[in-house]
């Protein structure tokens, strides 16, 4: 039995044949096309995507390109992720019938326990699905005002570039445009590694973690529910990393003594308690540096650090830039991009 994650890259009619078959060469890519390089010789695939549609055989794609589906929905069998590239709809293009058929299948994919992931406007399928009451959500930004109105009991983040929600972190979601580049790195990174991601990158000169491994850190922090004592301090940190002292709040916050604990939380999310504080605090401040003006010290202060000098020492240490530095390459990026006012 082939053991590699099975990754469905959903087709339709709405699908943009670049996304789908980006998609699927970045997936094929992981694993088998750095040895290449660098050895002469492939590697092993480490990761097995597929283009399934409803029915298995040729669909007419958006702008007219036809795409051979592998699969239909009735045989593919359980994959670990489901990819739903962004669809060529107009923001308020009334959507009923038009997805029935591809969100009872996201919606049966997502309950036997795959992870489902949307590019761009494909998030849209996931409200389709109902999957998003209650959730965090992002999309193209063209669409954020549509999917907060047709599904008002999401929490639409038009702000992110990338979200992680839901039960498990199995709802991801990209934003607009080429993040799907993005979404695939982190598929990468979640399924197989995040060597095996920067590999990737490397080869495709994908530049979205250029300074480092972030924004893969987001990886380590996902939500896990094995051990439901260590789940529920996972929960209560990620609105109050800022504490004080929180390690020690997180400890009393599972009723467990100290040494166990911290064995447990280890065990659950391959880091200390500390580094994971710091993880999202490191997190938190770079979404901070990137949309607002705030003093560096201020911001230190915000995500739970009274020495503005040691946080800027800890954040250099994880992002490989200082926040200054940080700020200028991805803030200055953000308003180049929106453009003179």
């Amino acid at each position: 039995m082939d053991g590699r994650p099975l990754i469905a890259i959903l087709v339709s009619p709405e699908t943009s044949a670049s996304v789908v078959y980006g998609m699927f060469d970045l997936f094929k890519c992981a694993g088998r096309d750095w040895p290449m390089v660098v050895e002469g010789r492939p590697g092993p695939e480490l990761l097995r995507p597929v283009l399934v549609a409803r029915q298995a055989g040729r669909v007419c794609a958006a702008n007219g390109v036809e795409i051979e589906a592998q699969w239909g929905f009735d045989t593919v069998s359980a994959p670990a992720v489901v990819c739903v590239p962004e669809l060529m709809i107009a923001p308020f293009a009334p959507l009923d019938g038009l997805f029935v058929n591809e969100a009872a299948w996201i919606r049966r994919c997502h309950a036997d326990g795959a992870l489902v992931a949307t590019a761009c406007s494909g998030a849209m399928l996931l409200g389709e699905a109902g999957l998003l009451d209650g959730e965090d959500a992002t999309t193209h930004w063209a669409f954020c005002e549509v999917m907060q109105r047709r599904y008002p009991l999401a929490r639409v983040r038009p702000q992110r570039a990338l979200v992680t929600s839901g039960e498990g972190q199995r709802l991801v979601m990209a934003g607009g445009g080429s993040s799907w580049m993005d979404l695939a790195l982190y598929l990468i990174a979640r399924c197989v590694g995040i060597e095996a991601a920067m590999q990737v990158a490397k080869l495709n000169l994908i530049d979205w973690h250029h300074a480092g491994q972030q924004p893969f850190a987001r990886v380590s922090c996902t939500r896990q529910v094995e051990d439901a004592a260590i789940g529920r301090c996972q929960t209560w940190i990620a609105d109050h990393y800022d504490h004080a002292a929180p390690v020690a709040a997180m400890t009393e916050h599972s009723g467990l003594p100290e040494r166990s604990f911290q064995r447990r939380f280890k065990l659950a999310t391959g880091m200390t308690p500390l580094e994971y504080v710091q993880t999202l605090r490191i997190e938190e401040a770079k979404h901070l540096l990137e949309t607002t003006g705030a003093p560096i010290e201020a911001i230190a202060g915000e995500v739970g650090y009274d020495d503005a000098a040691f946080f800027s020492r800890l954040f250099r240490r994880a992002v490989s830039l200082s926040p200054a530095q940080y700020r200028r390459r991805f803030a200055g990026m953000r308003a180049s991009l929106a453009g003179p006012r």
